[in-house]
This record gives structure tokens, C-alpha cells and sequence, in this order.
């Protein structure tokens, strides 16, 4: 992947007489340059800081699309079917996220059931069904207002799904109780991690800038 450096810097009497379509700024730095042109595979890069500023991005709305049906198809398993099982003292049970969810609500923690059923369920799958809303708007050119509208909540929601604080939570208490009982790691683990890495995988692959062209109407081809 090529990388494009903007020039060191641009003649402000230059930019003031561009539109806004024609410049970008900095997230980082607030520097005022000149919206370069880029091909497939290349980055941006602000002069000053050194900030990505975009990346152009080869079929973005086809792998980001086929990230999202694996993410939502994992998604039940993730959360209903057994992370661990426990024996102990002749006792077993299986524990899923959603029953984690039941055990603190019926042991009157009911602020904190529904923090974790908020943050490990319910904002993650909003989360995955906003970006599908945003991904079939673009690919069949259809209700895109609604496609800018829900890939704006998307972006509202993308600090509250924690599911990564979810999973370093299981990790700590499979390690604490692996010396007081018998621990076996159940399917439902293992669809987690796939539905956690799938997400951070999704969070490269779906170029914001080119989502936001796209959505817009600027280039209803930016993301292919």
C-alpha cells in the first residue's frame, strides 16, 4: 500500500479560494491542506503530525458487508450458547453471557445487569445492524438520507460496545477458577473472540471516508 505525504504547506490565499469539497483538516493537528487525490491502495498523510487522514480502500462496501452477515451470524451463539462449563462439589453448570446478565439482575444488582447487557449485547449488535443498514443503502443505491442517519448513530454507539472488557473479564475468572474447580471452555468462548476480532477486523476494512462519500453522493462508487 502506497502513502501519500501533503505537501508541507499550502498558500492560505490558495485555500480560501477552494470550496470546502476541496480541503481536509487535520483531525489531530487542525492543519488546513489541499484534499489530494488518491488511487486504490493508498493512504494520506498529514505533513505536520504524521495523522492518517484517509485510506482508499479496494471493495470496501463488499468485504465490510461480508464481515458484518459473519459478525451478526455469530452473534446468537456468542451470547446464548456456553462460554464456560464448572464442576464443582458435584455441581455443574454452563455460563453464557446472557445468563451472566440474569445472575446479576436476580441478585438485585439490576444497574449493573443492565450496563453489561447494554455493553456486551444489546450496543454491539446495534452497532453491527447500523453498519449493515449503511453497507446495503450504498450497494443497492437505495434510502441513502437513511444510510447517513444510521451510520451517524453508528458512530454515537462505537465507545459503548465493550466487548473486549467483556471477554478480559471471562479470561480473569477462567484463570481464578481454574485452581478451585474443573473449567471446560464451551463453544460460545470461541464465538466470542470470532465476533470480537471480526468487529476490530471491520473497523479497518470500512474506510470512514469513503463510507461518507459514498453516503453522500459525492462518488456512489467510492466504495467499491
Amino acid at each position: 500500500m502506497q502513502i501519500t505525504s501533503m505537501p508541507d504547506s499550502d498558500d492560505p490565499d490558495a485555500l480560501a479560494s477552494l470550496s470546502l469539497d476541496e480541503v481536509v483538516v487535520c483531525h489531530e493537528c487542525d492543519l488546513l491542506m489541499r484534499k489530494p487525490e488518491l488511487s486504490k491502495g493508498e493512504k494520506a498523510h498529514c505533513p505536520r503530525c504524521g495523522y492518517e487522514l484517509y485510506t482508499q480502500r479496494h471493495n470496501v462496501v463488499g468485504r465490510s458487508l461480508a464481515l458484518v452477515l459473519t459478525a451478526l451470524l455469530l452473534y446468537i451463539p456468542a451470547n446464548f450458547l456456553p462460554i464456560m462449563q464448572l464442576h464443582l462439589l458435584g455441581q455443574t453448570s454452563n455460563d453464557t453471557v446472557w445468563s451472566g446478565v440474569l445472575g446479576l439482575y436476580n441478585a438485585d444488582m439490576h444497574s449493573i445487569a443492565v450496563v453489561v447487557f447494554l455493553c456486551s449485547m444489546a450496543i454491539p449488535l446495534l452497532k453491527l445492524l447500523c453498519q449493515l443498514v449503511v453497507l446495503l443503502s450504498i450497494r443497492l443505491d437505495v434510502n441513502r438520507s437513511f444510510g447517513l442517519l444510521s451510520y451517524r448513530i453508528y458512530h454515537h454507539l462505537r465507545d459503548w460496545g465493550m466487548l473486549e472488557v467483556y471477554l478480559m473479564g471471562v479470561l480473569v475468572a477462567i484463570v481464578k477458577l481454574v485452581d478451585m474447580a474443573e473449567v471446560t471452555l464451551g463453544l460460545g468462548l470461541f464465538c466470542f473472540i470470532g465476533l470480537l476480532l471480526i468487529q476490530v477486523w471491520l473497523e479497518v476494512v470500512m474506510s470512514p471516508h469513503q463510507i461518507w462519500v459514498a453516503l453522500s453522493g459525492e462518488d456512489t462508487h467510492a466504495g467499491d
